[in-house]
């Protein structure tokens, strides 16, 4: 039992991210990809060919877009595309890896180098270096439950996600707290989903993190002590990672103390994450390179990146999300967390650009981002579909904030106004029309409505001559009835006052 005074105790971690990319067709045959929203639920083993199945006598082809996908991701990350790369196979058996091997890049990966900037809990901007970016094929699942969620004490295989597009990140071990490992989780996902390349559905796979954890102790001796490094496997959401890196963080020194163990040859150890005890669970011994034999895959060709090919991928590459955030709270004054919101989906992003840059708009870019996010925001939940979904065009949206800007409509119109749009291809104006929706702006008829409702509602009259602005509403509501909503709200709570004052 080491019961040595520690001095300072320091966090160390790296991470891995598996990122399933939505191509049709798998890594290495035509088959259709599960990872794609078309396939998503596709019945168990159903997408299997002879390939997927590793039958004697067959042979794989490389997926051209899986290869792009990834070099996108690498582009926006910093790294250096590789000019030559290869396949190799990572030999070791599973169940539910049906060759006995794994596909992968081993010494020569598709991207290299690169780094991603976050703002980190300090407040400061932290660079996290990016080690690799290489591409291979996904393994298969195993599921612990028949079809109706009934327990089976065996292991069902189900294959339809082997050979799926698999891109692995891999980062230096420059994190030093868990809650930046998280921020840095969360903005990778939104980049790869901003991107097209995965859903990014946390429950479904589509990104699996693995932090690397240990810990460096300086002892009251002076010594240096490096923990052994533990790979935390699969996991599927923010909490379960900053639950394991926290408790990775207590569970070492507890650990080191107990058996005195250093980070070596042979000393790594794979374990996995129980949401519901909280608790990491040892899984294996973690192999070092040498044992998965690694050698290069002799039914492949190497992939290689011309000049030619690396700039028409480069001209894919749209102004990334941490570069517009900073555009939109600058240039268009919007707050900060309405941008994140914008920019948790790409078509919503190019859907919001569009209406601020169209004429009637008046490049209003709050007032877009207000009606988007709010009102045309409810109807979309409603109906269970994004904003650019809805049915309403860009030319519509624009127009309706030019209707409210000139008064021509109340906000209270706002709503019954879109709701009519989703069904209609005409001008908002004329749907606005027919509905009897724009703005009487006829002084008289103002003042006779207003009248009319002062002498209907004479105690709430006497109220507001008192000082009791409260029951301005019940005289308001007279007059919007009476108007049937064509009367614009602010005017008509400035003549009440005027003719009560």
């Amino acid at each position: 039992m080491n019961d040595i005074p520690i001095r300072t105790k320091q966090l160390k971690v790296g991470l891995e991210i598996h990122v399933e990319l939505q191509t049709r067709s798998k890594m290495f045959t035509r088959t259709p990809n599960v990872a794609h929203p078309d396939f998503e639920g596709a019945e168990p083993n159903t997408l299997v060919d002879p390939v997927v199945a590793a039958l004697p006598g067959t042979l794989p082809v490389m997926n051209k877009s899986a290869v792009e996908m990834s070099m996108l991701v690498g582009l926006a990350l910093g790294c250096e595309i590789s000019r030559f790369s290869k396949w190799d196979r990572k030999n070791y058996y599973y169940p539910d890896l049906p060759k006995g091997y794994q596909i992968s890049q081993y010494d020569l990966p598709l991207c290299e180098g690169g780094s991603f900037t976050i703002n980190s809990v300090s407040g400061a901007p932290r660079r996290i270096g990016i080690t690799r970016a290489h591409l291979e094929e996904d393994t298969g699942k195993l599921g612990h439950e028949l079809p109706g969620g009934r327990p089976f004490q065996g292991s069902l295989v189900d294959l339809n996600r082997a050979g799926t597009p698999l891109l692995e990140i891999v980062t230096e071990p420059d994190f030093d707290d868990g809650r930046d490992v998280v921020h840095f989780a969360q903005e990778l996902r939104s980049l790869c989903r901003f991107l097209g390349v995965t859903q990014g559905v946390m429950q479904r796979g589509h990104m699996r993190f693995e932090p690397n954890i240990n810990l460096e102790m300086e002892l009251e001796d002076g010594r240096l002590i490096k923990t052994p490094i533990v790979e935390v496997k699969n996991l599927n959401s923010f909490r379960a990672v900053l639950g394991a890196i926290e408790y990775e963080y207590e569970r070492q020194e507890q650990a080191w103390r107990e058996d005195g163990r250093e980070m070596g040859p042979g000393a790594k150890a794979t374990r996995g994450w129980d949401d519901e005890k909280l608790v990491t669970l040892l899984q294996r011994e973690k192999e070092d390179a040498h044992d998965y034999r690694y050698f290069p895959d002799p039914d492949l060709v190497p992939v290689v990146v011309d000049d030619a090919w690396l700039e028409e991928v480069r001209t894919r590459l749209p102004e990334l999300p941490a570069a517009r955030r900073i555009r939109y709270v600058e240039e268009f004054g919007l707050r900060e967390k309405d941008a994140d919101v914008l920019l948790d989906e790409r078509p919503v992003v190019d859907f919001f650009e569009a209406i601020v840059d169209a004429p009637d708009s008046g490049g209003d870019a709050s007032a877009v981002c207000k009606l988007l996010l709010n009102q045309v925001g409810k109807i979309a939940n409603e109906r269970g579909c994004r904003t650019d979904q809805l049915g309403i065009s860009v030319e519509q949206i624009a127009q309706v904030i030019a209707l409210r800007r000139e008064n021509e409509i109340g906000a209270q119109s706002i709503d019954p106004l879109l709701g009519l749009l989703v069904e209609s291809e005409s001008a908002a104006r004329k749907v606005a029309e027919e509905a009897g929706m724009i703005v009487v702006l006829d002084e008289s008829q103002l003042e006779d409505w207003c009248q009319a409702a002062i002498e209907a509602n004479e105690q709430a009259a006497d109220d507001i001559r008192n000082g009791k602005m409260a029951a301005i509403g019940r005289l308001m509501g007279h007059v919007m009835k009476s108007s049937g909503g064509s009367a614009d709200a602010k005017a008509v709570q400035a003549k009440l006052k005027e003719l009560l004052s």
